[in-house]
């Protein structure tokens, strides 16, 4: 099993909990934001953490090619 199918399934099950309890999918997921973050934080500097973030914000829209694709 790859590694983003296990969290992918994890989500799933956080999903579905959170809306037994009336939590919305936007709290999951800034929640899940700010443990990606926690995480990132043990082992990489903060400047290569906001250039990850920064590249997922720059290619949001899937209609659009990737930033780094771009003439």
């Amino acid at each position: 099993m790859s590694a983003h199918k296990l969290v992918a399934g994890h989500i799933e099950a956080a999903l579905k909990d959170a809306t037994a309890r009336g939590i919305s999918s936007d709290v999951v997921a800034r929640c899940l934001l700010s443990e990606a973050i926690r995480l990132f934080k043990i082992d990489r500097p903060i400047g290569d953490i906001a250039a990850e973030l920064t590249a997922a914000a720059d290619n949001l829209d899937d209609d659009t090619p990737f930033v780094f694709m771009r003439p």
